[in-house]
């Protein structure tokens, strides 16, 4: 097990432990008392077990791609899975077991090409299985094939004491209740997840896409809108604002990325779009060949590493004039790397969801991804950030804990009911707030965890 502790380790070994595997660049000022490299489950075991004897806190990575960068924390030892990847699979029975900081691409390479299955995880193909389950796990046609996290059939996990156990529906319920939607608030530490698979399409994907200027927003976007509740079940709808690459002006982009066997049921599922779009796009094409492997490049490309990230977001009201919500977002961008998303979710918005922690949708999925290089533009894309989100949030039902950060803005991420029966299991398996939870202001947050309030209401 390599441990570097603050005290001892050479200043630069150190701080290419702490924070070398943090996506965002907006590095924190919070410094673990030591980071330990796990390479197996006894590593971890024995990790959570060192920080009972010292009497301090636990924090896990597991891809590193936390906006907020949650696994930083002061008096904590930081368990880093970066090189603790393994995967095993059951084709016959479309499972997988993996290890957390596994991320989408990389299990989905050893799914797709060998057995013809794939896991509906992040778009961003670095972001590692860990913290995107435990978040609820907002994957791939999300809208019509439900939350990642309804594909976790069990879990193996170290509890805050440091004892390894199983969770399913039969055994820790409770724990099993949790991991499905507590993001960084789980009492305990993940080492495996049993995961139920999707077949991939036997052709790979398809897509269209309609690039409008940003003049033709409120055309376009009203549109999408009228046809998106009820497209095709097995299509994917979301719409950007961006610089496209190359170009000086900003665009409103539409893209329908469809999932099935046959090329003709595709396109089938893709021409109400086609024969239904306004006129005045600068580009587009219709049912045009694509794949996992070709979306994840492009969300490669939207994400660029070694960059500086404030997200923000919220479920919009179901009733809301959605357009008119999101346009100073959507039509302002303070960088010509940031962009703005709006992503559909009803029908899987509209049923009853399973009885986990997760219970915070509705229709409309709202996030800023700001994206910028250097520090000195700190300061002007946050204020931005905190404008927009200002008269956003008021429209809101909630946020998605994966592109919070809960220092800056609080609201709402369960419903009621489900936030009090988290936070009562965290205190059960976690009475001493041995595992660093919810990284509010001044990481204050304790065993209490969040209020699961809208801020602007108090």
């Amino acid at each position: 097990m390599d441990i570097i502790w603050r005290d001892s380790a050479a200043k630069d070994a150190y701080e290419e432990a702490r924070v070398g595997r943090v996506f965002n660049h907006r590095r924190p000022s919070r410094f673990p008392l030591a980071v330990v490299k796990a390479t197996s489950e006894e590593d971890i075991v024995k990790a959570v077990k060192m920080a009972v004897e010292m009497k301090c806190r636990v924090a896990v990575r597991s891809g590193g791609h936390s906006w907020a960068a949650w696994s930083v924390r002061d008096n904590s030892i930081l368990i880093d899975l970066g090189n603790y990847k393994q995967v095993k699979v059951d084709p016959e029975n479309s499972v997988a077991i993996a290890t957390p900081s596994m991320t989408g691409r990389e299990l989905n390479s050893a799914l797709i090409k060998d057995h013809g299955l794939m896991f509906p995880g992040g778009h961003c193909p670095d972001v590692g299985l860990g913290g995107f389950l435990l978040q609820g796990g907002m994957g791939w046609n999300c809208r019509n094939w439900g939350w990642a996290c309804e594909r976790v059939l069990g879990l193996d996990v170290v509890t805050a004491e440091g004892e390894l156990i199983h969770c399913n529906s039969t055994q820790n319920q409770d724990l099993y209740w949790a991991a499905r939607g507590a993001g960084p608030g789980f009492p305990g530490v993940v080492t495996r997840f049993h995961l139920s698979l999707n077949p991939y399409p036997k052709r790979g994907f398809r897509s269209s896409g309609y690039v409008y200027p940003i003049s033709l927003y409120r055309k376009a976007f009203d549109w999408l809108l009228s046809i998106t509740e009820t497209f095709d079940n097995d299509t994917e709808i979301a719409a950007i604002s961006n610089y496209p690459e190359g170009s000086d002006e900003m665009c409103f982009f539409i893209l329908f990325v469809v999932m099935k066997d046959d090329p003709e049921e595709a396109e089938k599922a893709l021409r109400p779009a086609q024969e239904t779009r306004p006129d005045g796009a600068i580009d587009e094409w219709f049912c045009r060949e694509d794949s996992l492997e070709e979306q994840y490049d492009k969300q490669e490309g939207a994400n660029p590493e070694k960059h500086r990230y404030c997200a923000e977001n919220a479920y919009i009201n179901n009733d809301a004039d959605v357009p008119a919500v999101l346009e100073e977002a959507f039509t302002t961008l303070p960088h010509r790397k940031a962009f703005s998303l709006w992503y559909a979710m009803n029908p899987c918005s509209r049923r009853k969801l399973p009885d986990m922690a997760l219970s915070m949708q509705s229709d409309h999925y709202f996030a800023l991804y700001t994206v910028w290089e250097e520090e000195s533009d700190d300061a002007r894309c946050q204020a931005w950030v905190k404008d927009v989100m200002k008269k956003v949030e008021r429209q809101s039902v909630g946020a998605y804990l994966g592109d919070s950060d809960f220092q800056v803005r609080r609201t709402k991420f369960w419903a009621d009911d489900n936030a009090k029966r988290l936070m009562a299991i965290r205190r059960k398996w976690d009475p001493q707030g041995r595992v660093c939870g919810y990284l509010d202001e001044d990481d204050k947050s304790g065993t209490n965890g969040l209020r699961n309030v809208h801020e602007w209401k108090l």
